[in-house]
């Protein structure tokens, strides 16, 4: 066991755990904040899988504060002011966490999912090969498996407990559970920030295929982007360079561990299999490097 995994095991004792989640951690710090500390599980097809990927959770915050911090003029989001000193005293333990932990506003989710695709990829393939478009919008015949959608689509979904699948839902029932006013704004500012931040990542040579969002609400209803955002976890990223239409490109998301376990003879239910540790370096490698594209760190 890492010495992360250590001290999440010990759920950082003068906080209280309030969720733990497939990749991040939650502890209760005030009424009007909390830890997320996100973890080097990793999650695939909604089973956390025995071994962790080093370094990730590090990659993931930083990753997901960039875009943060990118689109907070598009619309606000988790992030505190309050010094991550006040919430973790201990130095050691700061330092074993490294930059994985974040202090945030403590807000209520909105139980919807808000999943944008700019390409024909994934599940979204699937459905276009039998239906003619993706999760119930029509597209053009003769599209390719990861060709460029005419425009980037919203197809929303409910958001899963652990070790349950999600399960794609209509804008119409994003009404009945958002109402319609607040469904319009969760919609349109996904569309929005996918729009910007993939054109963005384009001329660093990262094609965002697809990507989900979420979202919460304090106590008079304003609305906040949660969790992360356009990282490898919560996205599938791309090589600009090794793009091409009709096959599934290399990705530098999990994606890469999918793909492997797609070769097993494994039912996607817990237990998840284990990782040879070729495939485990090798995803390791890929989320630094979507890092170091994007931000140039």
């Amino acid at each position: 066991m890492s010495q992360v995994d250590a001290l999440l095991e010990s759920n950082l004792p003068h906080l209280k755990l309030l969720n733990r989640g497939k990749v991040r951690d939650i502890y209760d710090v005030d009424e009007n904040h909390m830890l997320i500390v996100t973890s080097d599980r990793l999650s695939a097809f909604d089973v956390i899988l025995p071994q962790p990927i080093p370094g990730k959770g590090e990659v993931l915050t930083r990753v997901a504060n960039f875009w943060f911090n990118r689109t907070k003029e598009i619309t606000p989001n988790h992030l505190s002011d309050k010094p991550l000193s006040e919430v973790v005293p201990d130095e050691g333990q700061r330092a074993t966490l490294g930059d994985r932990a974040l202090v945030v506003r403590k807000l209520k989710p909105l139980p919807v999912e808000a999943v944008v695709r700019g390409y024909l990829i994934g599940s979204g393939w699937k459905d276009y090969q039998r239906t003619g478009g993706v999760c119930g919008i029509q597209l053009p015949e003769g599209l390719q498996q990861a060709d460029k959608l005419p425009e980037a689509i919203y197809t929303p979904s409910t958001k899963a407990e652990i070790g349950e699948h999600d399960e794609n839902i209509s804008f119409e029932q994003t009404v009945e559970l958002l109402g319609q006013e607040l469904a319009e704004k969760v919609r349109d500012i996904s569309l929005r920030i996918y729009t910007e931040c993939a054109a963005f990542a384009r001329e660093k040579g990262i094609i965002i295929a697809d990507t989900k969002f979420e979202f919460g609400q304090d106590g008079e209803g304003n609305l906040y982007l949660i969790d992360e955002v356009l990282t490898p976890d919560s996205s599938r990223f791309w090589p600009a360079d090794q793009y091409r239409p009709g096959i599934s490109p290399p990705s530098f998301d999990k994606q890469y561990v999918r793909d492997y376990l797609e070769t097993l003879d494994w039912d996607k239910t817990p237990p998840g299999p284990e990782l040879p540790q070729e495939v485990i370096d090798q995803t390791s490698a890929k989320y630094r490097e979507a890092e170091t594209r994007l931000t140039g760190n």
